[in-house]
């Protein structure tokens, strides 16, 4: 595990907490895009959640766990109690990824057509040990979205007018980092930390995959 970082996972939540704050990108539903953060929170939520009851739930949750701030949340209708951990290290880079799996709402970018809101699907939190600038974050969310694309391609998961499955209609990615160590300015896959990312994510994604896949469609 990566020192400083603590991940507790059950039926209510994902939570990441981090001893200092980390740099964070994401698009996560409360506090996406650039932040510092503490927590993570990735909730588990009833499918037919409407967006307009969604907006007091993470914190409601943030307090009552008590949980340090600043914090980062997301939200989703799949089991968070079936999230899958991977790690990775390499040239003295580490990366941690926690990934919540469902597949029920597949869509093709790009043909799928515009649809309503819904809770995140597949949620990936990857926490990198390692100092990237922020093109690196930008770059390492990249990394994560060739991961599963890919990975649902291999699975020939397919949506219901055929197209293969480039994800579903809500998923959300976190990259959060540490900051420690050299700096790094790249994070795609062949980089240093776009290695680890991958990695980390593909094993995670993967496992997470074939779990929906014998549970759902056996």
């Amino acid at each position: 595990m990566i020192e400083g970082i603590e991940t507790t996972v059950d039926r209510d939540a994902v939570v990441v907490t981090a001893r200092e704050p980390l740099a964070v990108l994401s698009s996560a539903f409360v506090r996406g895009g650039f932040a510092a953060a503490r927590t993570i929170v990735n909730l588990h939520v009833p499918k037919n959640l409407r967006q307009e009851h969604s907006d007091d739930l993470l914190l409601d949750f943030v307090d009552r766990r008590r949980l340090p701030g600043p914090w980062v949340g997301l939200l989703t209708a799949a089991w968070t109690e079936r999230a899958e951990l991977a790690e990775a290290r390499d040239h003295g880079v580490a990366a941690l990824a926690i990934v919540t799996v469902g597949l029920s709402n597949r869509i093709a970018a790009g043909t799928t057509p515009i649809g309503v809101w819904a809770p995140s699907t597949i949620n990936v939190i990857v926490v990198v040990d390692g100092a990237p600038d922020p093109a690196a974050l930008v770059n390492a969310v990249m990394t994560v979205t060739e991961v599963k694309t890919s990975l649902l391609a291999a699975a020939d998961l397919r949506c219901a007018d055929g197209h293969v499955a480039s994800g579903t209609s809500t998923d959300a990615i976190v990259v959060a980092a540490t900051g420690r160590g050299p700096r790094q300015r790249f994070g795609g896959p062949i980089s240093d930390i776009g290695w680890v990312v991958a990695r980390a994510s593909r094993t995670a994604l993967g496992a997470g995959i074939r779990r929906w896949m014998e549970e759902e469609h056996p």
